[in-house]
């Protein structure tokens, strides 16, 4: 096979990667894939010759290592890619029961956020679409009704875009995964002209921006990608963005104790969503051991959702699924050799 992966072909390519007689064949393989079926001898209506032929072929080129669960019903598989390198996805289970897979878009993370375990890792590489498609077809074998994903794991999603965007057009193919494009939520701590491709590319997915902070003096501290595209420069980008998709924005605020929390960051906040129609989620901090920061306690949250009640900023309070078994926002990481 001339491919590491079938995942990510189309029924005619994988027909000509593995050089079928017969291009029927082809649509019974990617039927099967799309099912998460990734051994040819359970594709049972191939041909008995066929599947002998294949038996030493695999269409698949990751696999699950380890698998944690926790008692809220998340699960983070961590996977070793072709080339050894090592990645985490989640499935999460929201209280409705509503299964979200979330999915990482590169090995490691080059935007060296402040508060984000997968900054420590620093960057490996860019994952290709078949990886991150893998990623969905390990989580369909653990979950049974997978509908949304998101975009939120490993790495920062617009740094990769070409292959995040082939995998998300391959996710919402009708003859494939057929899932929603607006169910599937792309993360990004603000790549200003990453933002500008998105909108270009006719990809109406939800976007969600990571924050943190509304001002540029502190931001710069956090998310050393401030520095390069500041926040009046984000904001331009997000309105343009609003202004083809016509969607709400999510604006990640991830809460920091004693840092991020004040009367003066909740004017700041209600100052940057001005002219965007936005829903900001507060997320109160994932500690991690390698990291200083703290959780905000109930009562620093409490008083500051209140600042945010005068200031009439629209707001929920999220707290992450995954946090027992390192797998909720911010706490992905894995030891690369």
């Amino acid at each position: 096979m001339t491919t590491k992966s079938l995942y990510g072909l189309s029924p005619a390519e994988i027909a000509s990667t593995l050089s079928l007689d017969k291009k029927y064949q082809g649509q019974q393989i990617f039927e099967w894939l799309i099912k998460g079926v990734t051994s040819f001898e359970e594709m049972t209506n191939l041909s008995k010759a066929l599947r002998e032929d294949l038996k030493e072929v695999s269409p698949i080129s990751s696999r699950v290592l380890e698998e944690h669960t926790d008692s809220t019903g998340a699960l983070n598989l961590l996977i070793e890619l072709h080339d050894s390198s090592p990645i985490e996805c989640v499935l999460l289970v929201d209280k409705e029961g509503r299964q979200t897979a979330c999915l990482s878009s590169q090995v490691g993370c080059a935007m060296g956020c402040a508060f984000c375990r997968t900054a420590t890792m620093g960057l490996r590489r860019n994952l290709e679409a078949f990886e991150i498609i893998e990623q969905y077809v390990h989580l369909l074998k653990v979950g049974d009704n997978i509908t949304h994903l998101v975009f939120m794991g490993m790495g920062e999603p617009l740094a990769n875009l070409d292959e995040v965007g082939s995998a998300i057009t391959y996710f919402h193919q009708e003859e494939g995964f057929n899932i929603g494009l607006r169910r599937i939520t792309v993360s990004t701590c603000g790549i200003a002209p990453a933002i500008e491709k998105l909108t270009k590319l006719n990809l109406p997915v939800r976007l969600a921006v990571s924050l943190v902070v509304a001002n540029d003096e502190q931001r710069n501290e956090v998310m050393p990608i401030n520095r390069s595209f500041p926040l009046r420069e984000l904001k331009r980008v997000l309105i343009d963005y609003q202004a083809v998709y016509k969607k709400r924005i999510t604006l990640e605020y991830v809460l920091l104790s004693g840092y991020n929390t004040t009367q003066e960051n909740a004017k700041e906040l209600a100052m940057f969503i001005r002219d965007l129609d936005a829903m900001v989620n507060l997320i109160p901090y994932n500690e991690a051991a390698e990291l200083h920061w703290s959780t905000p306690p109930p009562q620093e949250i409490e008083s500051f959702t209140q600042k945010l009640d005068q200031q009439k900023v629209p707001y929920t309070v999220r707290y992450s699924r995954g946090r027992e078994i390192d797998g909720a926002c911010g706490q992905l990481a894995t030891k690369l050799e």
